[in-house]
Protein backbone atom coordinates (compact mmCIF):
# COMPACT_ATOMS: atom_id res chain seq x y z
CA UNK A 1 0.00 0.00 0.00
CA UNK A 2 1.82 3.32 -1.04
CA UNK A 3 0.26 6.19 1.18
CA UNK A 4 0.11 9.79 -0.41
CA UNK A 5 3.09 12.21 0.68
CA UNK A 6 1.52 15.27 2.45
CA UNK A 7 2.68 18.78 0.39
CA UNK A 8 5.65 20.78 1.39
CA UNK A 9 4.08 23.26 3.18
CA UNK A 10 5.20 27.14 2.85
CA UNK A 11 4.45 30.34 4.90
CA UNK A 12 5.61 33.51 3.80
CA UNK A 13 5.79 36.02 6.87
CA UNK A 14 5.21 39.87 7.69
CA UNK A 15 4.38 41.84 10.51
CA UNK A 16 0.50 42.68 8.89
CA UNK A 17 0.16 39.94 5.80
CA UNK A 18 -1.26 42.97 3.48
CA UNK A 19 1.42 44.25 1.82
CA UNK A 20 4.76 41.62 1.85
CA UNK A 21 4.23 38.27 2.50
CA UNK A 22 1.03 37.82 0.33
CA UNK A 23 3.11 39.66 -2.82
CA UNK A 24 5.68 36.93 -2.07
CA UNK A 25 2.96 34.22 -1.75
CA UNK A 26 1.35 35.32 -5.08
CA UNK A 27 4.83 35.62 -6.74
CA UNK A 28 5.93 32.15 -5.62
CA UNK A 29 2.84 30.85 -6.46
CA UNK A 30 3.26 31.68 -9.89
CA UNK A 31 7.24 30.17 -10.12
CA UNK A 32 6.47 26.70 -8.33
CA UNK A 33 3.62 26.55 -11.13
CA UNK A 34 6.12 27.29 -13.68
CA UNK A 35 8.90 24.98 -11.92
CA UNK A 36 6.06 22.05 -11.84
CA UNK A 37 5.27 22.04 -8.29
CA UNK A 38 1.69 23.35 -7.68
CA UNK A 39 0.70 19.42 -6.96
CA UNK A 40 3.78 18.91 -4.54
CA UNK A 41 3.43 22.19 -2.60
CA UNK A 42 0.97 24.53 -0.43
CA UNK A 43 1.63 28.37 -0.02
CA UNK A 44 0.14 30.65 2.40
CA UNK A 45 1.01 33.97 4.30
CA UNK A 46 0.47 34.96 7.76
CA UNK A 47 1.49 37.98 9.51
CA UNK A 48 3.93 38.35 13.16
CA UNK A 49 0.21 40.88 14.01
CA UNK A 50 -3.04 40.26 13.81
CA UNK A 51 -4.36 44.00 12.87
CA UNK A 52 -5.65 43.44 9.47
CA UNK A 53 -7.31 39.97 9.76
CA UNK A 54 -9.43 38.82 7.01
CA UNK A 55 -8.88 41.99 5.11
CA UNK A 56 -7.35 41.82 1.26
CA UNK A 57 -4.17 42.39 0.42
CA UNK A 58 -3.45 46.37 0.31
CA UNK A 59 -4.26 47.67 -2.82
CA UNK A 60 -1.26 49.27 -3.38
CA UNK A 61 0.48 46.27 -3.03
CA UNK A 62 -2.09 44.72 -5.57
CA UNK A 63 -1.57 47.29 -8.17
CA UNK A 64 1.84 46.49 -8.33
CA UNK A 65 1.67 42.84 -8.07
CA UNK A 66 -0.83 43.01 -11.00
CA UNK A 67 0.95 45.73 -12.94
CA UNK A 68 4.32 42.90 -12.88
CA UNK A 69 1.71 40.13 -14.48
CA UNK A 70 1.31 38.79 -11.01
CA UNK A 71 -1.97 37.48 -8.82
CA UNK A 72 -3.45 39.91 -6.05
CA UNK A 73 -4.94 36.85 -3.99
CA UNK A 74 -4.98 36.67 -0.48
CA UNK A 75 -6.34 37.46 2.81
CA UNK A 76 -4.50 38.42 6.27
CA UNK A 77 -3.97 36.63 9.08
CA UNK A 78 -1.90 35.74 12.05
CA UNK A 79 0.77 33.25 12.59
CA UNK A 80 -0.67 30.21 14.46
CA UNK A 81 0.92 27.69 16.63
CA UNK A 82 0.40 25.22 13.74
CA UNK A 83 2.53 27.27 11.83
CA UNK A 84 5.52 26.74 13.63
CA UNK A 85 5.63 23.15 13.93
CA UNK A 86 3.58 22.38 10.95
CA UNK A 87 5.45 24.52 7.87
CA UNK A 88 8.43 22.96 6.16
CA UNK A 89 9.42 26.37 5.08
CA UNK A 90 9.17 29.89 7.17
CA UNK A 91 10.15 32.55 4.63
CA UNK A 92 10.55 36.10 6.34
CA UNK A 93 10.43 39.18 5.34
CA UNK A 94 12.77 40.71 7.79
CA UNK A 95 15.13 39.61 10.49
CA UNK A 96 12.94 40.62 13.03
CA UNK A 97 10.39 37.97 11.38
CA UNK A 98 12.94 35.48 11.72
CA UNK A 99 13.62 36.48 15.28
CA UNK A 100 10.11 36.32 16.10
CA UNK A 101 8.72 32.84 14.44
CA UNK A 102 12.17 31.46 16.01
CA UNK A 103 11.43 32.57 19.90
CA UNK A 104 8.09 30.97 18.81
CA UNK A 105 9.39 28.01 18.60
CA UNK A 106 10.18 27.32 14.84
CA UNK A 107 13.30 25.14 14.31
CA UNK A 108 15.84 27.51 12.72
CA UNK A 109 16.45 25.73 9.87
CA UNK A 110 12.86 25.28 8.36
CA UNK A 111 13.42 29.74 8.55
CA UNK A 112 14.66 31.62 5.37
CA UNK A 113 15.03 35.26 5.13
CA UNK A 114 13.65 35.76 1.54
CA UNK A 115 16.41 37.96 0.64
CA UNK A 116 18.86 35.32 1.26
CA UNK A 117 17.77 33.65 -2.02
CA UNK A 118 18.67 36.52 -4.15
CA UNK A 119 22.43 36.14 -5.05
CA UNK A 120 22.83 40.03 -5.80
CA UNK A 121 20.69 41.12 -2.68
CA UNK A 122 22.59 43.83 -0.66
CA UNK A 123 20.17 44.31 2.34
CA UNK A 124 19.03 41.10 4.59
CA UNK A 125 15.25 42.57 4.92
CA UNK A 126 12.19 43.46 2.25
CA UNK A 127 11.41 47.43 3.52
CA UNK A 128 7.68 47.74 4.37
CA UNK A 129 6.35 50.19 2.18
CA UNK A 130 3.32 50.72 3.78
CA UNK A 131 3.92 53.84 5.04
CA UNK A 132 5.43 55.00 2.07
CA UNK A 133 4.92 55.97 -1.89
CA UNK A 134 3.58 53.61 -4.86
CA UNK A 135 7.60 52.97 -5.54
CA UNK A 136 7.89 51.19 -2.74
CA UNK A 137 5.29 48.61 -3.58
CA UNK A 138 6.93 48.41 -7.13
CA UNK A 139 10.27 48.46 -5.29
CA UNK A 140 9.46 45.28 -3.45
CA UNK A 141 7.73 43.42 -5.70
CA UNK A 142 11.16 43.37 -7.79
CA UNK A 143 13.21 42.03 -4.39
CA UNK A 144 10.85 39.57 -4.17
CA UNK A 145 10.85 38.24 -7.77
CA UNK A 146 14.80 38.37 -7.52
CA UNK A 147 14.55 36.04 -4.83
CA UNK A 148 12.25 33.93 -6.57
CA UNK A 149 15.31 31.48 -8.37
CA UNK A 150 16.95 30.80 -5.27
CA UNK A 151 13.76 29.73 -3.13
CA UNK A 152 12.11 27.63 -5.80
CA UNK A 153 15.67 25.88 -6.55
CA UNK A 154 15.88 25.31 -2.09
CA UNK A 155 12.49 23.65 -2.51
CA UNK A 156 13.19 21.33 -5.32
CA UNK A 157 16.04 20.21 -2.87
CA UNK A 158 14.15 20.01 -0.05
CA UNK A 159 11.71 17.86 -2.18
CA UNK A 160 14.46 15.66 -3.72
CA UNK A 161 16.08 14.76 -0.46
CA UNK A 162 12.17 14.27 0.96
CA UNK A 163 12.10 11.75 -1.56
CA UNK A 164 15.10 10.33 -0.81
Amino acid sequence: MHRARRPYRIVFICTGNICRSPAAENIFRSRAASAGLRDEIEIDSAGTEGWHGGEPVDVRSAEALRAAGFSDHGAARELRPSDFSGADLLVCMARDHVDFVVSRGAAQERVVLIRHCDPQHTHEDVPDPYYGGDEGFSEMVRMLDAAMDGLVARVQSDLKRQRG
